[in-house]
């Protein structure tokens, strides 16, 4: 009876604690409970949540989406020629075959392919839309995540045992965009490529595109079609690799094997090739570089100074490659619709941008292609059990879970292949664990650094801005295994599909959970306790 009696007690002050908060975050506050939460609706998201509901049909899940779309990246980005940096045979699902015969696909064929998966196979249904996440609190009591959110409605909370994180690994809200002397002076538009609408205008228009990496040779040969002329204005060139947009043996394979067959077959020709390709850089770096360059004066005339704007001053895959279909900025670049200029500015003037080497380049319309604004774990602030967890200081266990924190892991694909690959076996991988979980009896699962040999590196092997300028935010990755993230498919493929899930590092743990959860009616918004 005491027992009881306690429990309604409990309720009640629980009950008691979200009207507190409530009036705290200034709006009504509900607390909804699922077994698993899934943060982000793009390509991981929607991964993820079919493998939850394919292997562990009787967990309750839900996917937040801050945003009113599925999609994630593909969703966001509107600029002209947004395509794929990875071939569609790795970035497509393995699940789902890619429909097409191209290689490299537009932005907006990819959204609609990875919304046209979740809603064939039930989990648009499982979206709520508007939903931001911004605190991740864990309590060890009830062994529960408490997730804070913003919606149109206020401040609102949820409730789950195991979150994913899969809403990729740069800022939507924010975009790495420095600060240039004069930019107030210009007299023409200012835009980022992050934040591009319809009301950009560039037809027959002067462009300068700030920039050397994926977006700006995507955006190039895109504006050049209808500007009156495109200058790509670099500080430093970046390694260019032209690539047919249709693959013929791929189409030779679906001309005579079935087409899931064909998708298979295609799917691991194209990791074996990307694979190779990779490794051949890292242990033959100076060959590779020069093959690279190679291809590069073959495609361009002489006309164009490779070694001024073609040759980086770095080995190929210490930054990302940027792909190039059909080697369309070549074609820009000879046709004279677009020119190529490596210099460093000094200042934005009236009619455009002065240079220090004292050129002034003259435009109606720069796009500042500079790049993105890491961030890992949603963005969101992480407390375990009332205390603050900075990032720096975690060490990833497998490229998904983290240190000493419980029940919550973050997808992020490979730097050099398709990010679908990793976030297809990080998803299945999670699913094998919940399901070891539930036949132990366990309710929380902990990576602990039993090996104190094992010492901090970057998570990330890359030169690249975007990577530098967010040193000391990001987590880190072990010297050794299962701390260390190789960025190799075939050794994450033994790891996440082979291994054995209790490997001496992972402490499963039971413990008392929550006797009740509040619950809101969706159609008046009270809340009932179960």
């Amino acid at each position: 009876m005491r027992s009881r009696l306690d429990s309604r007690r409990a309720r009640s002050d629980q009950l008691g604690a979200d009207v507190r908060n409530a009036v705290a975050y200034g709006g009504f506050q509900v607390t909804t409970h699922f077994d698993v939460i899934i943060v982000g609706a793009g390509i991981s998201g929607v991964s993820a949540a079919y493998h939850l509901q394919r292997s562990l049909p009787g967990k309750s899940f839900a996917i937040l989406e801050g945003r009113d779309a599925i999609g994630g990246t593909w969703d966001l980005f509107r600029y002209p020629g947004i395509r794929s940096d990875s071939d569609m045979y790795t970035l497509g699902f393995p699940w789902r075959p890619w429909p097409k015969t191209e290689l490299i696909a537009d932005g907006e064929s990819i959204r609609k392919y990875v919304e046209d998966a979740a809603r064939e196979n039930g989990i648009d249904r499982k979206i709520r839309f508007g939903v931001r996440v911004r605190r991740l609190s864990w309590s060890s009591e009830h062994n529960t995540w408490t997730l804070e959110c913003d919606t149109r409605q206020g401040r609102t909370r949820y409730s789950c045992g195991f979150v994913f994180l899969c809403s990729g690994y740069y800022s939507y809200e924010s975009a790495y965009a420095p600060r240039f002397a004069g930019a107030s002076e210009f007299e023409g538009q200012i835009v980022h490529p992050q934040f591009w609408s319809d009301a950009v205008e560039y037809a027959g228009k002067r462009v300068i595109v700030i920039g050397s990496g994926a977006t700006a040779v995507t955006l190039v040969p895109a504006l050049a079609e209808k500007a009156e002329h495109v200058t790509m204005l670099q500080r430093s060139p970046s390694y260019v690799f032209s690539a047919p947009s249709e693959n013929p043996l791929v189409k030779a394979l679906q001309a005579r094997l079935p087409a899931e067959t064909a998708y298979f077959v295609a799917r691991w020709i194209s990791i074996l090739v990307n694979a190779g390709f990779y490794k051949l850089t890292r242990v033959w770096p100076k060959g590779m570089n020069r093959f690279m360059l190679q291809r590069v004066r073959e495609a361009l005339s002489p006309n164009i100074d490779v070694e001024q704007h073609f040759t980086p001053h770095y080995n190929v895959w210490d930054q990302r490659v940027c792909l190039i279909p059909d080697g369309d900025l070549f074609h820009a670049l000879l046709s004279g619709r677009a020119s190529v200029v490596t210099d460093t500015i000094d200042r934005f003037t009236r009619h455009g941008i002065l240079l220090q080497s004292g050129r002034e380049l003259e435009a109606d319309l720069i796009v500042t292609a500079t790049g993105i604004e890491m961030q890992m774990l949603a963005g969101c602030e992480l407390e375990v059990d009332g205390e603050r967890i900075e990032r720096s200081q975690l060490l990833t266990y497998k490229g998904c879970l983290f240190s000493d924190v419980p029940n919550l892991a973050q997808f992020f694909g490979y730097i050099n292949a398709s990010w679908t690959l990793k976030a297809d076996l990080t998803a299945r991988w999670l699913c094998r664990l919940l399901e070891h979980m539930e036949k132990k009896g366990a309710e929380r699962c902990v990576p602990r650094r039993v090996d104190p040999s094992i010492t901090p590196e970057p998570l990330l092997a890359l030169t690249s801005g975007y990577v530098q300028r967010a040193e000391g935010r990001l987590p880190m990755q072990g010297s050794k295994f299962p701390y260390k993230v190789y960025q190799n498919y075939f050794l994450d493929l033994l790891a996440l599909r082979v291994a054995k899930i209790e490997d001496g590092t992972l402490e499963f743990g039971a413990g008392p959970r929550a006797e009740d959860h509040t619950q809101p009616d969706e159609r008046t918004g009270s809340v009932t306790a179960r």
